[in-house]
């Protein structure tokens, strides 16, 4: 982001300032006085401090008051920066990116404005990941995923607008109601298939499905947000700088994920579906843990403690969809985001999840094949095993002993009656 010229800071400052109630306009103008009667006498010989430093200098405000009003100055500073737009608010930020509420002025409509910030300019992999996100989005229409309006480059820093979606998130949910009832969640989650359906036919996956990217507007329409991992199956050269890295979140990330595997699919998306159905159901993650690590590990190795152990309440049904979501090995998960999406409406009907059982019957053949190959060299193993115990006991030789001498008795018996 470009730097702004520093009266044009001291202005917005001084503005901010005044209309936080933290000084008055009249001591904002004398500190703005003396700042201009500093520059003029010091010529460019000595730095003249900002309007903010003089302002905490002169105990004025306090160094904290300064740091409250930072996000409204990079707000504003925004406003002046993106053509077209006027920014309104500050909806949040992370460590990719900060995202502001904005009006599209030729348009007159809500929008959002994502903005990468200014530490991650120079960063080429932050830069591609965050245009990839615009590029994936733009080619996505349904109305179960976040529009995307436009992306591109304003001086040195770089955005991409958004449908606005007022709301709220499932996440936002869980932190206030622990768990949803299995209607509730159903009517959630279908949706959110079908925008994971709708982009998986696109070619693209999203890498990151979890609450916290599942929008419910006011009027209860359900959207999937935050394309930001996204990628497109076919990229074989993202798929191979990204090979041996986790990307995703660790109470949500598939066991291939983890591993960096480089041929990572939409049974990626499907896991992460699972892991939050399994949270919105039960009002606990699939797998805990003390750090990211520890977590990941249960991933990979852990047993899933199936849904309806801590929810009893739940149908048979949603937990054998969970259950198939979430196989480890993901040949054992659904076949088709299609085949989910079948399962779930059946569920909802009231009916039985005929896919899931069908890949419960598969997975309980291969496990009896595999139980019955590793039971036949332990079968040999013990013949043998118990031959060698045989041998190894005096017994069974004074047996052999006794066996021989009684023959030997008989056939001198034999030939003693031949002779006479």
């Amino acid at each position: 982001m470009p730097e702004v010229a520093p009266n044009n800071l001291d202005t917005l400052i001084g503005r901010l300032v005044v209309e936080q109630g933290f000084a008055t306009a009249e001591e904002v103008d004398s500190c703005r006085r003396e700042l201009e009667s500093s520059s003029s006498a010091s010529g460019s010989g000595t730095p003249v401090p900002s309007l903010a430093q003089l302002l905490v200098n002169k105990g004025i405000v306090t160094q904290r008051q300064i740091d409250r009003i930072k996000p409204q100055e990079e707000s504003r500073t925004d406003q002046q920066q993106i053509p077209g737009y006027q920014i309104l608010s500050k909806l949040g930020a992370g460590a990719m990116a900060t995202v502001y509420k904005a009006r599209q002025i030729s348009l007159d409509r809500l929008v959002a404005i994502k903005i990468l910030p200014k530490k991650h300019t120079n960063n080429q992999q932050f830069v591609q990941r965050f245009y990839a996100e615009g590029k994936a989005a733009a080619k996505l229409s349904h109305p179960n995923i976040v529009g995307a309006l436009d992306v591109g480059k304003a001086g040195e820093f770089h955005y991409f607008v958004m449908e606005y979606v007022e709301g709220k998130t499932v996440f936002d949910d869980l932190t206030e109601r622990k768990r949803y009832t299995e209607k509730e969640a159903l009517d959630i989650i279908i949706p959110l298939a079908r925008a994971l359906e709708h982009a998986h036919n696109q070619g693209f996956i999203h890498r990151d499905v979890k609450p916290k990217n599942i929008m419910i507007t006011k009027s209860g329409e359900v959207k999937l947000a935050d394309m930001g991992l996204a990628r497109a199956v076919s990229d074989r050269e993202a798929a191979e700088a990204e090979q041996g890295k986790a990307f995703g979140t660790p109470y949500y990330i598939s066991p291939e994920q983890i591993r960096g595997e480089m041929d990572v699919d939409f049974r990626a998306d499907i896991y992460g579906l699972g892991a939050t159905f399994y949270q919105m159901v039960t009002g606990q993650v699939p797998f805990d843990g003390p750090n990211p690590s520890s977590v990941m590990h249960k991933h990979l190795k852990a047993e899933l403690t199936p849904p309806d152990h801590i929810n009893p309440t739940l149908s048979a049904g949603i937990g054998e969809i969970i259950e198939v979501c979430m196989a480890k090995d993901r040949s054992r998960r659904y076949t088709s985001t299609s085949a989910l999406l079948a399962d779930l409406e059946a569920v909802a009907r009231g009916e039985p999840p005929v896919q899931a059982r069908r890949k419960f019957d598969l997975s309980s053949l291969a496990t009896l094949e595999s139980n019955v190959e590793m039971q036949k060299p332990k079968s040999k193993a013990s013949s043998k095993q118990r031959a060698e115990d045989l041998f190894s006991q005096p017994i069974f030789w004074i047996a052999v002993a006794g066996w021989g001498i009684a023959l030997i008795l008989l056939i001198v018996v034999v030939l003693m009656a031949g002779r006479s």
